[in-house]
């Protein structure tokens, strides 16, 4: 007879896919931005979507992604020990956007009109946590404005990777309420 999964080796299983798929993907863009566009000041990154998918699915859980998703472009980038605290703990501020989920309901989140304004919340975090981090270490004020001009474009794929999301079946929703949805179909 064939074992079912428990909950936490579901949650585990699906946090690691979600783990590998962003430093893949993390990896590729850093090469891809190393190797076409050297010297451009405009970033792109999977940090918000990634980390705003799995808040939504997982909760707090997604503060990981968040982190790893700062480890993996400064790892790639060459970067220094300060990029690395001020990339992973600056990601792992978006943390804060499960306050949002928490009070408003992820349902409400998901399908209403704060299904933009969430990863919008998480892209926002990760840049003022980035800046905040960068000011604690001795970064100048106007040299962090860069946090938030150079990420720009990461926004708009932020955007468009959570519209393509919320329509695909179980992919932008809490995974509980999901199972017992697919549950209740099947009876």
């Amino acid at each position: 007879m064939k074992k079912q999964l428990t909950w936490k080796e579901y949650r585990a299983i699906d946090l690691s896919l979600m783990a590998l798929a962003l430093a893949v993907f993390e990896f590729i863009i850093v090469r891809a931005a190393n190797w076409w566009f050297p010297g451009q000041p405009f970033t792109v990154s999977l940090a918000a979507p990634i980390a705003s998918i799995v808040y939504m699915r997982w909760g707090a859980w997604g503060v990981i992604h968040a982190a790893e998703a700062g480890l993996v472009f400064c790892w790639f980038s060459g970067g220094t020990g300060e990029q690395f605290v001020i990339y992973c703990a600056g990601n792992a501020v978006s943390v804060l956007a499960v306050l949002l989920l928490k009070l408003c309901g992820k349902e409400r989140v998901r399908t209403g009109n704060l299904a933009l304004v969430f990863p919008l919340l998480v892209q926002v975090l990760m840049q003022a946590g980035r800046a905040a981090a960068a000011l604690m270490l001795g970064a100048e004020l106007g040299n962090v404005a860069g946090f938030f001009t150079t990420d720009s474009l990461s926004l708009l794929f932020t955007f468009v990777i959570i519209w393509i999301a919320r329509k695909l079946d179980g992919v932008y929703e809490d995974q509980k309420h999901y199972l017992l949805r697919i549950h209740a179909e099947k009876e």
